[in-house]
């Protein structure tokens, strides 16, 4: 059994510890306990206008597809009710993202490359703002340059209606391509999007109608600024954000998501401390029960091969911790200290 783990975790597609993770709707959990269990474990990741709009009740939800053949994540926003997290009033946002309290293999530094992968699908009569609506962004966190989008993928209400890919090199944003938005309403369709960060980086994305993989958006340029001056980290945003400049022109929406993933496809960088776990899995391989020792005061993250997180403990307040339930797969056990450093290890269950 033990040379079946063994064979099992060679076969196991990792270029790195944490190389991928996606998020998925289950159709099941909670919607926004979901979210933040896999983009920040124990945190918050979701910005809605629940607050204000108390009687409608969560902004994203889930709903079975029945082209995806899976349940989907569905973001609301409504014309009059909805604000910007109940902070601002000239806009509205239902977005989530990942942030500072997010696992580090979720945070773009220098050097790395990381492909992001989603799916999205707009009404057939979807209405664009003629100011911005945003359905996805590369910002940074930290440094001068925070508070402008590096990377922001808009629909923009025109002769005709436009998706733009917008870019900021520094601090003034520019539409460096756009394509006509008809072609995107009332289907799904995939976006990968791959990026090197740095100063000398390079930037694709390619999204497709799907199921058919018509190329509907393509772009690419291997020789682009990928970052943000004195920046901590690059992260996604994804959902629906948008400009109460011209409301005559909108109306309440649903957006749908599905198929997060963010892959980390090679690290050069030195920024993030990754140090050789010191902590034991006993036994291991096992089936489906086993200690953990030397966590106390440390956040513990189970995730499945697919990157999905299974079990969590945030701050451990035992040397020794005990976990169970775990169905037959390979899993990889991290640990999270205060510093932000983490150690990771693999677990099989036979």
């Amino acid at each position: 059994m033990k040379l079946l783990c063994a064979f099992f975790t060679l076969s196991c597609i990792c270029s790195g510890l944490f190389a991928q993770v996606m998020l998925d709707a289950d159709g099941q959990t909670d919607t926004y306990s979901l979210i933040n269990s896999v983009l920040a474990p124990g945190y918050d990741v979701v910005e809605v206008p629940d607050c204000d709009h108390v009687e409608f009740g969560p902004h994203i939800d889930q709903v079975f597809d029945n082209t995806l053949d899976q349940y989907v994540f569905r973001f609301h926003i409504h014309k009059d009710e909805d604000s910007d997290r109940c902070k601002n009033y000239d806009r509205q946002r239902v977005e989530i993202k990942t942030y500072d309290k997010s696992p580090d293999n979720l945070k773009a530094i220098e050097g790395e490359k990381v492909e992001y992968k989603w799916k999205f699908k707009l009404a057939s009569d979807f209405a664009a703002s003629s100011s911005f609506t945003h359905l996805h962004q590369l910002k940074a966190v930290g440094g001068s340059e925070e508070s402008m989008p590096l990377i922001t993928l808009t629909a923009r209400k025109g002769t005709p209606d436009k998706l733009e890919l917008r870019y900021a090199e520094f601090t003034s944003q520019t539409t460096i391509t756009k394509v006509d938005l008809e072609d995107f309403k009332g289907q799904w369709v995939e976006v990968i999007e791959e990026v090197v960060f740095g100063e000398d980086g390079s930037y694709k994305i390619l999204i497709k109608a799907f199921p058919d993989a018509e190329v509907l958006f393509d772009y690419s340029n291997d020789d682009i600024r990928m970052w943000k001056t004195d920046a901590d980290f690059l992260r996604p945003k994804w959902g629906i954000y948008r400009s109460l400049n011209n409301a005559v022109d909108l109306k309440d929406e649903q957006v749908l998501f599905a198929n997060f993933s963010i892959h980390e496809l090679d690290n050069t960088s030195i920024g993030k401390t990754r140090v050789k776990p010191d902590f034991n899995i006993m036994p291991n391989p096992n089936k489906g029960s086993f200690e953990l020792s030397n966590v106390r005061g440390q956040d513990v993250y189970v995730y499945n091969q697919t990157g999905v997180l299974v079990q969590s403990v945030v701050n451990s307040d035992k040397d020794r911790l005990a976990l169970s339930g775990f169905e037959k797969g390979m899993y990889f056990v991290t640990l999270v200290s205060e510093d932000a450093s983490y150690q990771t290890g693999k677990m099989c269950v036979y």
